[in-house]
Parts: structure tokens; C-alpha cells; sequence
């Protein structure tokens, strides 16, 4: 049986649909029908003439095509009566796909557990694009059994507790009586749904809702099982609700945001869901056999009191960031090889002593400036993760003593100065790129010609690009000001110090988004370089990356519009096209592709696999080993090529490893 929930007028009907061979005709008469027995004063006539619609996509239903040809359970449509006029389409107002994130909404791949301990960044993300359903472990849900069990005691031996039977903030002493306990639950989630601005898209949504419920799962918020359950089932249905990306100030916590959040799981306001689009709250819920949360005592501050807005926000960042400099060295390679640097200066013994070589600093010095952006991305890192496992609720229930602690850690500014520092770290590979992209464009330093482009003059060639570039870069500059250096005193002076995290993450966002745009132009110029040096060519791996840009983009002879190649090249990078390639046929061709120092091939190959298991134990094993040959050099020579063997084999085996599992490589 299909069911279909139809939007006529100001009212959403559930419409059953036990024969789905009937005509869509049938489904308008019927919801028509329906809504003139529930709404007798507002009058239908049962002839009228009247056109349907699906919500998601604004598609127009042919009244005589059978119901299961073109509808799926829980689809929700709009029916139109002749005179009426159609609702504004909701989903205009946000794109249901998110332009950075490839999104698996409609099949779901995978479940994954949370216990509030071990969630990583790359989980967090697999969880917004929609690869994994949620499912709590077994631990999970007791802790947040005993938790409740904990609250419910307070509440009947009339004990005070901040957030149960107190007001919230600067009404922090005053106490609300048992009888209203459920008003003030719902009355927190109402008041502090103040946010303004854009809201999130749904694949960030997803992450907000993925991360607040592991927070919860840790059993130190004193929810109740049957309150998660729905929760967790609202995700699993991408029901997702309207959050406004403004509003917070990170402690405490990210309150505007999760309580627009929570908003919506209450039946109020406006969801989006794949089959529905925008619409209404409760509808949405109803449509997907779901009821809306009808909270217990503490349970509304438990939901909106933590830093998952800044740390959400702060994972997309940080695991774009750490894709973008992976490929960053691969761009700045081929601009070199275009115009014709030395390699000299890459020569690992040049960290030891080093030579004056004649190529700029922008060339000669790419590795120690891409370096510190890749340790700055790992440190950040290295914080969210610890933050996506932490409690950042108040008051914390502690079950095994029997007593809750109003504590800080709701304030967020262990994130917020992190995403500054990686806002600061990543932008240097623009900054630095876009100096690469002057040299190439400026026949005085290239040997090429003005703008990558024949009859300059009248091609203007690559000379806006380069401008582009520029202004990218300088807005960077604008956005690196630290925003966790701010602090303004809000509720009445209780919460006189505050962290700006929410700032902070969607500013390292913005960051990370020039970087690539940056690097897609400087990518696409180093390739029209490469056109006037044929019929010369450059590494193996180098021209198979020239061959994917031009699988999407073609050189340019003459002038013609560029935002489209940009966007094109731009979105390679964000699928991390680029990196794969080269990973791939570096193995293919390390003989030729390896540094100078024959030692030194895993450290330069095993950066660019996304394997971070692999990556880290190989670099520490040959170090080490490293240390050993340069002491005892005649008694382990014949060992050196051996152990890049070994490097060699284990990259083979984790790489066919990691095809199975994902298919990057």
C-alpha cells in the first residue's frame, strides 16, 4: 500500500492508496473529498477541475497515469483547484544537493553504530553525504537509560536541577513548578529558535543531526531512549529540518542553531526530505510514519546545548581541506615542470644543506609552504575529532554517581580557534598558487606567451582568470582574521564570554572554497602552458592528469567564456580526481617518478593516498630504518632497496584493499 501525502490548500492530507493501479485522477477526488469533510464551511466542487505536481521536483502529473508509475511510497504532492494558485516551491529557496558534497540521499548504503566515543571526521561525512542509517550500540543505550533513570529521581524528590525545574540563563534561579515542566521544555526549543540567514543545506543538516545524536549517545544528557529512538529515526528518514546558518555565538553552545533543529522534529516549522522537499514540519513526519517529539524534563536544553554546529561545520572544512592539499603538490608540480624549474631544491639533502638555486620562491619553496598547511590540517583535525566525542552538554548527568555538574563544555572555543588556525594554514596554498598563476601568465618570467593565448591582443587569454585569482586570494586575507579573538557578554552578563565558533567554521569554509577555485585556475593554466611546450611532454603521471583536465576541458585557441571550465576543473578537485590519478600512476611509474633520494620514495608517494593507516606506520618504519642505514651504511646497503619493496607491496595491497571498499583508487 502506498501512501501519499497531498498538499491542498493550507492543509497536508495522508491519503492511503490500497489499489496503486488507480489513476492519479483518483488521488485528487480522493483528497478533495477528504478535505471538504473535514472543512465543510470552505466549499469544493466535486466537478472542479483541478492539476497535481510533485512537491520535491514541481513535476506536473498526468491525471491518467496509474498512481504506481509515477508516484513512490511516501511521496508528497501538490493538488491545484482551478483559480487557486500554486504554494511558492519551497524548494527553490535551498538546492537539495549541496554544490561541494557528491550526496547518496535516496540509498542508503551502510549502517553505523555510535556510542559517543569513536565517531571520525570521515564517518561524520560519510553520514552527510548519505552513505550510513544510524544505529545505536548496545552500551549506548543503556548509559542513556540510566541517565534518564537519574533525571526522573530529581524530578520526583523535588530536587533543583538547572534545566529541569529551573528557568534557563539569567532565569537560572528561578523555578518552574512540576506542572510546567513540559512548557518549559517546549518553550526553550520555541524562544531559542531565533536564527537568521541561509539555512543549511540538507547534507550539512544531516552532519548536524548525525553529530548531535552521538553527543547524546554518550549517555551524559539525561534523554530518554524513547526520545533518541525518535531522532535517530527522523535521520534514517531524512527528515530534516530548516536551520538558519546565523545565530550562534558558540557557548553556550550552538543554541539558535540545534534548537531550529529540534524545531522541526517537534512538528513545527518547515523539513526537507528527499520525496518531500521543503514543507511542512509535521506533514514531513506524518508522511514518513513518524510522530513529532513531545519533550521531558531536561530534554529540550539536552538537545540544543553543544558545540555541534561549529564542529559539523568545522569536520566539511578541515576533510576538504586535507583533499585540496593533497593535490595541491600535484598542480604545483606541473606548473613547474611548464616552466621549467629545477628540481634541485626538492632534493631531500637540501633540508640539510641547503643550495642557492636561480627558480623564485614560489617555486623553490612549495614544500616547506605546503607543509605547514598539511601539519596545521592534521592538528585541527586532531581537535574535532576529539570534539565529536565529547559531552558538550549542561548540566552533565553522571549516573554512577547520582548527581549532575553544571560545568563548561558547552563553550566552543577549542574549535573556533582551531578553524581560524586552519583558515590561516590553507589559505597560504592560495596564496602561493595564485603567485604561481602570475608567473605563468607573465611572459617576462614564463618564456611564454602573455596570457597563455596566441594573437594576444586580441585574446585576452587567461588575463580576468589571473583576476580572479587575485580577488579570491584577497577576500582570503579579509577571512583569516581570527573571529574567536571576539567576544561579546550575552544573557544579561551570565554568558560574558563567548567563543564566535559558529563564525569561525563557516568563514574556514569559505576559505577552503577559494582555495579550490584558486588551484582549479592555476590547474588550468599550467595545462594551456603545456600546450605550447609540445610536442614535449612531462611525467607519466603529470600528463595523465593534463588528460583528465582536458576530458572536461578543451585548450583554448581563441578567447571564449571561462567560468565554466573553471567550475569544471573546480569540481575534479573536490572529487579529489586529481590526487587519485597521480597515487595511481606513480605506483605505476615510481621508477622514474621517485625523488632524487631513492629513501625518501614513501614519503613522497604515501601522502597522496587517502590511507591514513598505511600512510603513517610506513613514513614512521622508514624513518626509523633511516636513521639505521645513514650509521651503518655499508652493512645495510643491500637492505635500502628491499625495504622500498616492502613500501612498495604494501601500498599495492592496502590500495586494492581500498578499491574494494570504495572504489577511489
Amino acid at each position: 500500500m502506498l501512501r501519499i501525502t497531498v498538499h491542498l490548500r493550507d492543509e497536508w492530507l495522508l491519503i492511503p492508496c490500497t489499489d496503486p493501479s488507480l489513476h492519479v485522477c483518483w488521488l485528487g477526488s480522493e483528497a478533495i473529498s477528504r478535505y471538504t469533510t473535514s472543512y465543510p464551511k470552505r466549499e469544493i466542487q466535486a466537478d472542479s477541475t483541478f492539476r497535481i505536481r510533485r512537491c520535491v521536483d514541481g513535476g506536473l502529473l498526468s491525471l491518467e497515469d496509474p498512481i504506481k508509475d509515477v508516484l513512490q511510497d511516501n511521496d508528497f504532492i501538490e493538488l491545484v483547484i482551478q483559480g487557486d494558485q500554486w504554494m511558492p516551491k519551497q524548494m527553490d529557496l535551498i538546492k537539495s544537493k549541496s554544490v561541494h558534497m557528491s550526496t547518496c540521499l535516496f540509498s542508503m548504503l551502510k549502517w553505523i553504530s555510535l556510542d559517543g566515543n569513536s565517531l571520525t571526521t570521515g564517518d561524520l561525512l560519510g553520514l552527510g553525504k548519505g552513505h550510513f542509517k544510524i544505529q545505536l550500540t548496545t552500551e549506548a543505550e543503556k548509559k542513556v537509560n540510566e541517565g534518564r533513570v537519574l533525571i526522573e529521581s530529581f524530578i520526583k524528590k523535588n530536587q533543583v536541577v538547572y534545566g529541569v525545574n529551573t528557568g534557563f540563563g539569567n532565569f537560572a534561579q528561578t523555578r518552574i513548578p512540576n506542572d510546567q515542566l513540559k512548557e518549559l521544555q517546549d518553550n526553550v526549543i520555541r524562544s531559542h529558535s531565533a536564527g537568521v540567514g541561509a539555512p543549511l543545506s540538507p547534507e550539512r543538516t544531516r552532519m548536524l543531526l548525525a553529530l548531535r545524536i552521538n553527543v547524546l549517545a554518550k549517555g551524559f544528557s539525561g534523554v530518554s531512549m524513547e526520545t533518541l529512538n525518535a531522532i535517530v529515526a527522523a535521520f534514517n528518514a531524512s527528515c530534516l529540518s530548516w536551520v538558519p546558518e546565523q545565530g550562534t555565538v558558540g557557548a553556550s553552545g550552538d543554541l539558535a542553531p540545534l534548537a531550529h533543529l529540534v524545531l522541526g522534529l517537534m512538528g513545527e516549522g518547515v523539513m526537507w526530505s528527499p520525496q518531500s522537499g521543503w514543507a511542512d514540519a509535521r506533514a514531513v513526519l506524518e508522511g514518513h510514519g513518524l510522530t513529532p517529539l513531545i519533550l521531558k524534563p531536561k530534554e529540550g536544553l539536552a538537545l540544543i546545548n553543544g558545540t555541534q554546529m561549529i564542529t559539523a561545520l568545522g569536520v566539511e572544512a578541515v576533510e576538504r581541506a586535507q583533499a585540496i592539499a593533497r593535490q595541491a603538490d600535484i598542480i604545483a608540480a606541473l606548473t613547474i615542470q611548464t616552466l621549467k624549474g629545477t628540481p634541485k631544491a626538492f632534493d631531500p639533502g637540501n633540508s640539510l644543506r641547503g643550495e642557492r638555486v636561480q627558480d623564485a620562491y614560489t617555486l623553490r619553496c612549495c614544500p616547506q609552504v605546503h607543509g605547514v598547511a598539511n601539519d596545521t590540517i592534521a592538528f585541527v583535525k586532531k581537535i574535532l575529532t576529539t570534539e565529536l566525542n565529547s559531552a558538550t552538554d549542561n548540566p552533565l548527568v553522571f549516573a554512577e554517581r547520582g548527581i549532575t555538574i553544571s560545568g563548561g563544555n558547552f563553550h566552543g572555543e577549542y574549535p573556533a580557534k582551531a578553524l581560524d588556525f586552519l583558515a590561516i594554514g590553507v589559505h597560504e596554498l592560495a596564496n602561493i598558487s595564485e603567485r604561481r598563476i602570475e608567473r605563468l601568465c607573465n611572459p617576462s618570467l614564463s618564456e611564454l606567451p602573455a596570457f597563455l593565448v596566441k594573437n594576444g591582443g586580441l585574446n585576452s587569454g587567461f588575463m580576468i582568470a589571473h583576476c580572479t585569482a587575485a580577488a579570491l586570494v584577497s577576500e582570503n586575507k579579509v577571512l583569516c582574521h581570527p573571529s574567536s579573538v571576539d567576544s561579546l557578554s550575552t544573557s544579561a552578563g551570565t554568558e560574558d564570554h563567548v567563543s564566535m565558533g559558529g563564525w569561525a567554521a563557516r568563514k574556514a569554509l569559505r576559505v577552503v572554497q577559494h582555495v579550490e577555485q584558486v588551484l582549479a585556475i592555476e590547474l588550468l593554466a599550467a595545462c594551456q602552458a603545456l600546450e605550447f611546450h609540445r610536442p614535449l611532454k612531462t611525467t607519466p603521471p603529470l600528463e595523465k592528469v593534463y588528460g583528465l583536465v582536458r576530458s572536461v576541458v578543451r585548450p583554448w585557441d581563441r578567447d571564449r567564456a571561462m567560468s565554466p571550465d573553471i567550475e569544471a576543473v573546480h569540481k575534479l578537485i573536490q572529487q579529489e580526481k586529481v590526487g587519485v590519478w597521480c597515487a595511481r600512476l606513480i605506483l605505476r611509474h615510481w621508477k622514474s617518478a621517485r625523488p632524487l633520494s631513492f629513501m625518501c620514495w614513501a614519503r613522497e608517494i604515501l601522502p597522496l593516498l587517502p590511507l591514513e593507516k598505511l600512510r603513517y606506520s610506513s613514513i614512521s618504519y622508514s624513518g626509523k630504518f633511516e636513521k639505521i642505514y645513514k650509521k651503518k651504511k655499508r652493512k645495510y646497503k643491500f637492505i635500502v632497496p628491499c625495504l622500498n619493496i616492502v613500501l612498495f607491496n604494501m601500498c599495492v595491497h592496502y590500495i586494492m584493499k581500498h578499491v574494494k571498499v570504495s572504489g577511489h583508487v
